[in-house]
């Protein structure tokens, strides 16, 4: 029989009333989100962190499509069904889930309660913790998206920009699962932990011109752009005739698609959608222990500022997650 939760009115959450700096997030208590249709309730008991959040928070990234303040944010979550979507439906009260939610057109994870669609939300893998959980979501089917767009397989010679970050950590594992001969780029302190990814070769950004090491790649997964030292139209020349480029920080090279032709290679955005299905698939991998997924750090919801300043600072390694409740 389904656990039966009793649950309050209203509940703790991280808010906006604008957007701008850290300090804008502060703690308030909201109503409890109102199901509708397919979605689960869920008790959030740790939420990812991500560059969009930050982004969105700064009035950039989605911050034009809040229809009204305060808003809560936060896309990534691990927590416990507290009500289902009907009756029979396959996650109940009491089953541990993790997802993401489409943010700002549900209220997100920065909060101690969040309904989302049937479709973003899955079982927690069993090998993880809900710190753990909730760290992978939007940057894994990210990942997963993308070296899945690169045909990344047996044969296969790819490149991962900032391979040590939250989705370049996912990057590094996933292409290796899939067969491809990865070289990633990091920094000096993480060229150790690239390696322990499974990277077959790594190389020192602040030291080395990535171009002039590595050539006729079939494929590089584009975490940078051009808002650092032109990482996306030099990567270009790494490529063969033909080859792909993924990109995924939206506006990081404006110019991307004329470059790209103009090169005689291809180069295509990617955008990531919540889908259980996708996640299910990660969530084997998890909990076989193929790939992992690394916690930098953990806050408190009442610290957010805090952890937005350390992702700002970027040089996180994996990714930062908050304990909810």
């Amino acid at each position: 029989m389904a656990t039966e939760f009793e649950l309050p009115q209203t509940m703790r959450a991280l808010v906006i009333d604008e957007t701008g700096a850290p300090e804008v997030l502060h703690l308030a208590d909201r109503m409890l989100p109102r199901q509708i249709v397919d979605e689960v309730l869920v008790k959030v008991i740790a939420a990812g962190l991500n560059p969009i959040d930050a982004k969105t928070r700064s009035g950039k990234g989605v911050a034009a499509a809040i229809e009204r303040y305060p808003a809560v944010l936060g896309y990534d979550f691990s927590g416990v069904v507290v009500r289902a979507a009907f009756e029979a439906a396959p996650l109940q009260p009491g089953d541990a889930v993790y997802g993401m939610g489409r943010v700002p057109r549900i209220g997100g994870s920065f909060a101690e309660y969040v309904s989302v669609s049937s479709m973003s939300v899955t079982r927690k893998p069993a090998r993880l913790s809900h710190a753990e959980a909730a760290a992978v979501p939007l940057a894994a089917l990210t990942a997963w998206g993308m070296v899945k767009l690169a045909q990344a397989g047996p044969g296969q010679r790819l490149l991962v920009h900032a391979g040590s970050g939250g989705v370049g950590h996912f990057a590094v594992q996933f292409a290796r699962v899939l067969g491809a001969h990865v070289t990633a780029t990091g920094s000096t302190r993480n060229l150790d932990f690239l390696c322990e990814l499974g990277a077959d070769e790594v190389i020192d950004y602040t030291t080395t011109r990535f171009e002039d090491v590595v050539n006729d790649l079939d494929s590089v997964i584009d975490l940078i752009g051009n808002v650092h030292d032109n990482t996306g139209t030099r990567s270009l020349a790494a490529l063969r005739p033909g080859g792909l480029l993924v990109n995924a920080p939206t506006g990081s090279w404006p110019t991307m698609a004329a470059d790209a032709a103009a090169a005689g290679r291809r180069a295509t955005g990617f955008k990531v959608s919540p889908d259980a299905r996708a996640l299910d698939e990660i969530s084997a991998l998890l909990d076989a222990g193929s790939v992992r997924v690394h916690v930098d750090s953990v806050f408190e919801l009442a610290d957010g500022a805090a952890a937005h300043r350390l992702l700002e600072e970027g040089h996180t390694r994996g990714k930062i997650v908050l304990r909810v409740s």
